[in-house]
């Protein structure tokens, strides 16, 4: 076993700082002023071959691969002292500190507060296994967050977790570990000082993380991680809010896709309607026919392997005619139905597999690590199989042709890459290319997936330059977000799965991913019961991805419409979530620019709030819309808790007022979201309902407002179909609000791209007065005392005095101009 206990010496190199200790070499990098890297080797060789860093101060052997996509960073040169101690490490935002002996690593903020420190005389470890692991300490209370897709509560305090992805079908969603995620990332929140610091292990080996479960009187409560091997190549996060980090770390790891819009759009799917017998095209055709007829949008068919079925045999790439006749015709009139197909592909072959002899003389497969010159193998679907190696060039270039000229090409820009875990690959040493210099599947498994989306991605641009690609995958490492849309596999039909669904996708959102979403209804199990698919309805049309999609096992196929006397309500939840589309695709491309998820848990916005600290399935709708749903059987109240800072708007009750820092009990029906509108919000609504979120267009923007301190919002769009946003087709609309007697709303737009707006209704809270005056720019529009003549009228306004708002309502300006309304008092008789 070998421990690093102290610091025999530090020389300096370009752009780095090299500390060699009694067993290992330490390499600090300071990228940027709140992003440290702290990489401690063992075997001191300091390869850089990274398949997810997005941003980069170092050469590295994989530039190439990523070219357009990596960005290479001048390092911060901070400054630096030495006593006989401790090394210290200045930059503009934090300063590292270096025991020599005892080793400790401590960081701080620029206001001396201490974000993180090392356990002294052990912070890193190789034991006799050869695993590495890294020992911080810890405050017993500490928080906690992130780690990727995870199973229970939220703030992980007391938990052993382990990062292995695996197909775990049918999981506990309160209990179990591990999920299909490998991103060995998290936050911590310290209670006393209200800050927090992120640490993100860039190692892909199987890992895990002790966060207090156990506990040693020799020394100070204590964390740890351990992998399997490799480095123990740490990146600390500073930044001090959950904000910041989350920034940072989708800077370092990459920023989220910008989805086109039918990813955020209802994807339907079954497992049913691919495995039947013959004419499974016509029965998805007629299933989207239905959708319609039944009054739902649709912007999409998830459409699972039975498509491939040879000898009633998974079998990637092959089309079964049986079941679909003529696949070109098939897919021709899907998109002309506005419901582009989302084929499944899996990265698993079965040695049964008509192609497989043309596979393997390509050597495309991990190979087996006893015997090189043969592929390995594992259980797969249906019998054994060999495994796609994604780190091959060869092997990549074979996967994009294969996909193109049998997927691509039939007629979609949409992949969804699934079972791709390689769980079931028990050998950890078999062997992979590792882009030419060769290594094994323990040291890259989870990274298979994450370049298998980035394939996926770069083959529909390459057939099409014009098309945005969607893809989604089931696992992932870190840096998925930068490729794919993902979902939380494959759930058990419960209440459990419906409440613990959502800290999995919170979590999932402090973990870099916002494009996150569950199986709605659930995947596995039996149908749901009417009101638990009411239920989980209601909660998933605020998630990022938004697909029901079953494999029940009672022969059940769970379908918008199944319970006739609540499809009405099914129906409802659905269209207000394409209602709010515009607020929807606004967060999507916040998303893509700062990492901040769309789901998003309390303690993200509200950290200073130490109630939301461990709330796990209360959460916000992008900035502004706090959701409660209603999670429990029979409920008929549910309790909220509004985090304090803001006061909050009750939506179902007429906007009812509440001060933020309390809880309130609302009354429920099975109709009910419980939703409430923050303080200072900016909400963008379509008045005209829209029935597809690529085809349809607003034309009639609705915005509530709910003034409060200074407020800065983008509206964006663009036509959520190609990568023309990328050139500057684009609009942003900069939405800024200000003032309390008097609120002015200014409207600035950048950008090329022309939006479809003719009508613009502003609904703007304001509980204790009618506004005395309303301009639109220079014009001052017209008051409206009765409701019908207002609705009549081009423009104007008018106070419901049932909502406590002002209502103003003007044609689109198509121009920068400002909103003003005036509170001020209006001295009626003259005193």
């Amino acid at each position: 076993m070998d421990i690093c206990s102290k610091i025999t010496g530090m020389e300096k190199l370009h752009g780095a700082y090299l500390f060699h200790t009694d067993n290992a070499d330490i390499k600090l990098c300071f990228l940027t002023d709140e992003i440290i890297r702290v990489r401690a080797s063992f075997d001191k060789e300091f390869a850089e071959e990274s398949y997810v860093l997005a941003a980069t101060a170092w050469e590295d052997r994989l530039d190439p691969l990523f070219a357009g996509e990596r960005v290479r960073l001048e390092p911060v040169e901070p400054d630096c002292t030495e006593t006989e101690k401790t090394f210290v490490f200045r930059t503009a935002a934090l300063r590292l500190e270096l025991d020599r002996d005892p080793l400790c690593i401590r960081l701080y903020d620029a206001e001396d507060t201490e974000l993180y420190s090392s356990i002294a005389g052990s912070p890193f470890i190789l034991d006799s296994n050869r695993r590495v692991s890294h020992y911080s300490r810890m405050e017993e209370e500490d928080c906690f967050y992130g780690f990727g897709e995870k199973a229970g509560l939220l703030n992980k305090n007391k938990s052993f977790l382990r990062e292995r992805a695996t197909d775990a079908m049918g999981y506990d969603a309160e209990l179990m570990d591990t999920l299909y995620k490998h991103i060995p990332f998290y936050i911590r929140l310290n209670r006393n000082t209200k800050k927090a610091v992120g640490l993100f292990y860039h190692n892909f080996y199987e890992s895990v993380f002790n966060m207090g479960k156990e506990k040693s009187n020799y020394w100070p409560r204590y964390t740890y991680w351990q992998a399997d091997g490799g480095d123990i190549d740490l990146f600390l996060l500073g930044g001090n809010t959950l904000k910041r980090i989350v920034n940072n770390y989708t800077l370092l790891t990459g920023r989220p896709a910008l989805l086109p819009k039918r990813a955020l759009g209802y994807q339907g799917s079954s497992m049913y309607y691919p495995e039947l017998e013959k004419d499974s095209d016509d029965a998805v055709l007629s299933f989207i026919d239905t959708i319609k007829e039944e009054g739902f949008p649709i912007d999409g068919f998830h459409l699972s392997s039975g498509y491939t079925s040879y000898n009633n045999k998974r079998c990637v790439f092959l089309w079964n005619t049986t079941r679909f006749k003529d696949p070109r015709a098939y897919f021709a009139a899907m998109n002309e139905k506005g419901a582009q197909n989302v084929p499944n592909v899996k990265p698993g072959i079965l040695l049964s597999h008509p192609w497989f002899d043309e596979f393997n003389a390509k050597g495309v497969f991990v190979r087996d690590s006893k015997n090189p010159d043969s592929y390995a193998v594992g259980s797969w679907w249906g019998g054994p199989g060999a495994f796609w190696d994604y780190t091959k060039p060869s092997a990549r270039e074979a996967w994009k042709k294969y996909l193109t000229d049998n997927i691509i090409d039939v007629g979609t820009d949409s992949v969804w890459d699934d079972n791709c875990e390689y769980d079931s690959l028990l050998d950890k040493d078999a062997i992979v290319d590792f882009d030419g210099k060769g290594g094994t599947i323990g040291q890259l498994k989870p990274l298979m997936c994450t370049i298998m989306c980035k394939i996926g991605g770069d083959a529909v641009v390459e057939h099409n330059a014009k098309a945005r690609p969607y893809v989604v995958c089931r696992s992932g490492s870190s840096g998925i977000q930068k490729y794919a849309q993902t979902w939380c596999g494959d759930n058990y039909t419960s209440w459990k799965s419906l409440k613990y669904n959502i800290p999995i996708i919170t979590g999932m959102g402090l973990s870099g991913q916002p494009n996150e979403g569950a199986d709605i209804g659930g995947f596995a199990g039996p149908a749901p019961d009417e009101e638990l698919f009411v239920r989980w309805v209601q909660n998933g049309v605020f998630q990022p991805r938004f697909s029901i999609h079953s494999a029940s096992n009672d022969n059940t196929v769970t379908e918008p419409w199944m319970y006739r006397n609540s499809a009405g309500l099914i129906r409802d939840a659905i269209l207000l979530r394409y209602r709010l589309a515009p607020y929807l695709y606004s967060a999507e491309y916040e998303a893509s620019q700062t990492g901040a998820p769309i789901m998003r848990a309390l303690v993200y916005e509200f950290q200073d709030d130490e109630q939301v600290w461990d709330e796990s399935f209360e959460f916000l709708y992008g900035r502004d819309i706090l959701v409660a749903n209603v999670i429990e059987p029979g409920a008929t109240t549910r309790k909220v808790y509004l985090p304090k800072g803001c006061k909050w708007y009750d939506w179902n009750d007429n906007f009812r007022e509440y001060e933020g820092g309390r809880t309130v009990e609302v009354p429920v029906t099975l109709e009910t979201i419980p939703l409430f509108i923050r303080e200072g919000a900016v909400i963008p609504m379509a008045d005209n309902q829209l029935m597809s979120m690529a085809n349809d267009h607003m034309t009639d923007l609705h915005l509530t407002l709910a003034p409060g301190g200074e407020r800065r919002y983008t509206l964006y769009d663009d036509d959520g179909v190609s990568n023309d946003y990328k050139d500057g087709c684009f609009r942003k609309t900069g939405i800024s609000m200000s003032g309390t007697s008097v609120v002015k709303v200014g409207f600035h737009a950048e950008g090329s791209y022309s939006d479809f707006v003719e009508r613009v209704t502003v609904e703007m809270i304001r509980k204790d007065r009618s506004p005395f005056w309303v301009t639109l720019g220079e014009e001052k529009l017209e008051h409206f005392l009765n409701r019908r003549k207002f609705e009549a009228a081009e423009k104007g306004w008018y106070y419901s005095q049932t909502k406590k708002a002002v209502l103003v309502k003007y044609p689109n300006p198509k121009r920068d101009i400002t909103l003003t309304v005036s509170f001020e008092d209006f001295d009626l008789i003259g005193m």
